[in-house]
């Protein structure tokens, strides 16, 4: 090999490994930004959680004050459908199969008063 292809060869290696250097680079500007991205979405996801289980409980508060709100003849209903069996209009009495929620029965019981 005469020293002007090995000189060649070595400047055609140089250029690769700047090449390769260069994409190296690109990637680990990428992949530094992708980590920055996912640690903020992290974050605002374990925000947004706090912020929902915030919201639950606020809104299990209502329904709380509500069962208390109830009159006794609608904590008569809910006892017994709590008992397992039907308070609704159609299927009174009956026993719920496998104590399976009734939305009828829930319509009667958790109503408001003035419907």
């Amino acid at each position: 090999m005469d020293k002007r292809s090995l000189y060649d060869g070595l400047n055609q290696l140089e250029a690769e490994l700047q090449n390769s250097l260069n994409n190296l680079g690109e990637m680990k500007q990428s992949l530094q930004e992708i980590v920055e991205k996912n640690t903020t979405l992290e974050l605002e996801n374990q925000r947004l959680r706090e912020h929902i289980r915030e919201l639950n409980l606020v809104a299990d508060a209502p329904a709380e004050s509500a069962k208390q709100e109830l009159s006794k003849s609608r904590m008569n209903l809910e006892k017994i459908y709590e008992e397992g069996f039907h308070v609704c209009y159609d299927l009174y009495g009956s026993r719920r199969e496998h104590d399976e929620p009734c939305a009828f029965c829930l319509e009667v019981i958790y109503r408001e008063s003035g419907k």
